[in-house]
């Protein structure tokens, strides 16, 4: 199935939660966040669509539209065919259900994105840092983050290898 014929099967399945098709680069949709979980699943559980395997999924901060875009690369075995599937979430709130119970490759790439971008996936069943410290401030992938010159005492700050 091709991405158009992916996309309008969505929009008849969930009226005014698919936002149109975008075919620069990889295609994808734009999902509405209220219905991401119910969109995730049905993109696997769909034998017409059976997107199985949710290859990757990451954040990006972007501050000039105020949102913090979560994008999804799902993948079908079964039909050969690709999508992908973004969120936004506002930057000063960004809590999305999490899709962990569709796709379990959710559950550490959702935590990495809430420790480096600081969205809280709602209703995960592990969400803690990943990658850095418990006690760390801050979530360092944000275009408005401001590293610390210290962590416990210690220097932040590297020499250039340069």
């Amino acid at each position: 199935m091709d991405a158009t014929a992916i996309h309008e099967a969505l929009v008849a399945c969930f009226p005014g939660a698919i936002g149109g098709l975008e075919t620069a680069g990889d295609p994808a949709v734009r999902v509405r966040p209220a219905d991401v979980l119910a969109v995730a699943t049905h993109l696997k559980a769909d034998p017409a669509l059976a997107f199985d395997c949710l290859s990757n999924q990451s954040g990006v901060d972007q501050p000039k539209r105020d949102q913090i875009e979560i994008v999804y690369h799902l993948f079908s075995y079964a039909h050969g065919h690709a999508l992908a599937m973004k969120v936004g979430v506002p930057r000063d709130n960004p809590r999305l259900a999490t899709v962990s119970t569709v796709w379990r490759a959710a559950i550490w790439q959702e935590r990495e994105i809430f420790d480096l971008l600081g969205v809280d996936f709602l209703g995960h069943p592990d969400l803690r840092r990943i990658l850095l410290p418990e006690d760390w401030v801050g979530h360092p992938l944000r275009k408005d983050y401001v590293e610390p010159t210290e962590y416990h005492g210690i220097s932040t700050k590297r020499e250039s290898l340069l």
